[in-house]
Formats: C-alpha cells, structure tokens, sequence
C-alpha cells in the first residue's frame, strides 16, 4: 500500500496587539502603580500577584520587578494589550 504525502499549508491569522497611551504627570512611575492606573490591577496586592507570575513584560522582557521604574517612552504588555507610557502635557 502507498501513502500519499500532502503539503498543506495553514494560514494563522495573529491579533493586532492593542495600544493604549497611559499618561503619567511625574517623571516616572513604578510598575505596580502603572498597572493600576491603566485599570488592570484593583489593588496594589493585585499587581504584586500578576508581576510574580511573570505575566506582565516590559520592553519585550517578561519583568518580575513591581517597583520597576517606568518613563515616558517606555511600553509595558499585559493582557495582550501594550500600554506606552506617556508624559502629561498640560
């Protein structure tokens, strides 16, 4: 009996990844503090649980650090969601 090889190709449709600008009126912020103002953490003990698990990356790295210090600039993904931080301009 012969056996018939079939190539098939598989087109994989990836999400865009949304952006939100998140602005900050200091010069930086930390990372348990960014989550929480982006609406992502209710709590600080909640941002400390989703950092531990690694969950969170900061500039393409994952970051288990909850008082990163983050500028204006700088992109923080979580969720499938990247927040950029921005400066207020007021």
């Amino acid at each position: 009996m012969k056996q018939i090889k079939k190539k098939v190709k598989i087109k994989v449709r990836r999400k865009e990844k949304e952006r939100i600008g998140i602005e900050i009126s200091t010069n930086f912020i930390k990372l348990d503090s960014f989550l929480k103002l982006c609406g992502e953490a209710e709590s600080g003990g909640h941002a400390k649980n989703i950092i531990a698990q690694g969950q969170v990356r900061v500039k393409d790295e994952v970051c288990l650090q909850r008082g990163k210090k983050l500028y204006p600039g700088d992109e923080v993904e979580f969720n499938n969601i990247i927040y950029m931080v921005k400066s207020y301009e007021a």
